[in-house]
């Protein structure tokens, strides 16, 4: 049975002086398909204005916001209710504009080393689906879920070489290796309703694999399950770059504190 969430994910830029430009991307509308229906989705920008949407190459939708000239404060409230089935992980069919292959490429964070090269060849034979669940085991067993010591920045092999990370490290070590077994994939960015607590302080990531007869499916190796309904798919993309829910440039020197207030919590039907 279907399962409606409500979510509401708040975030909030302080400026210790005026900022005189700026402009960010947000890839916060979840995205419908054979998981997920938006039931209703809005965001509301104070502090600045919404100059226009598009869907990008992966068929995220994009918001274009502008910051009001020497604001202080710009808070960004994307808010709504999605009805998520658990399909056991599989999203189906390939969307968007970009061809399979393209999902093979390597990235600057997805870039395979000595270590994604050690941990694929760790992986017993099998078919395409039971290989990508031992790599998913296999990316939980090696690398422990830890906070406040990863970087935005870090690559699937500096993961490797730490054994520690979030979610987004988790993602990117599985699609780096995923991708030098052959498997076209990708990194997702989402919601995911914590079965012990409605506040959240993160977003969640997880990886999709391409599978023969089934299409894209998911593989979160961060909890060593595939998605079920309470996961919330947003954007997709190579890696994280391509799927951040926020990312974008501005001009001034002010010191930038960055505060999220998330919850996702499951509605009464």
């Amino acid at each position: 049975m279907p399962m409606r969430l409500r979510i509401t994910h708040t975030t909030t830029y302080d400026y210790d002086e005026p900022v005189p430009y700026a402009l960010q991307q947000l890839r916060l509308t979840p995205k419908n398909g054979a998981t997920q229906t938006v039931l209703a989705w809005q965001t509301t920008i104070t502090g600045g204005k919404k100059e226009l949407s598009f869907d990008d190459a992966h068929r995220n939708r994009v918001d274009l916001v502008s910051f009001e000239p020497g604001t202080r404060q710009i808070a960004v409230v994307s808010e709504g209710e999605v009805e998520v089935s658990d399909t056991a992980g599989v999203v189906g069919v390939q969307g968007g504009f970009m061809p399979l292959w393209m999902f093979l490429r390597q990235t600057a964070l997805t870039r395979p080393g000595t270590a994604s090269r050690k941990l694929v060849g760790q992986i017993t034979p099998g078919t395409a689906l039971e290989r990508s669940h031992a790599l998913m085991a296999a990316i939980h067993e090696a690398v422990r879920y830890e906070t406040g010591i990863s970087h935005v920045g870090w690559t699937a092999e500096d993961t490797l070489a730490a054994g520690h990370g979030v979610c987004q490290d988790l993602a990117h070590v599985f699609v780096t290796a995923a991708r030098l077994m052959g498997l076209p994939s990708r990194y997702v960015s989402g919601y995911l309703m914590m079965p012990d607590r409605v506040v959240q302080e993160a977003t969640h990531a997880w990886a999709e694999v391409h599978l023969p007869d089934l299409g894209w499916v998911g593989f979160d190796p961060t909890h060593n399950k595939c998605p079920d309904a309470a996961y919330v798919r947003i954007a997709t993309g190579l890696d994280y770059a391509e799927a951040a829910p926020v990312t974008g440039t501005r001009f001034g020197r002010a010191d930038e504190r960055l505060s999220v207030a998330l919850e996702v919590e499951q509605m009464q039907q």
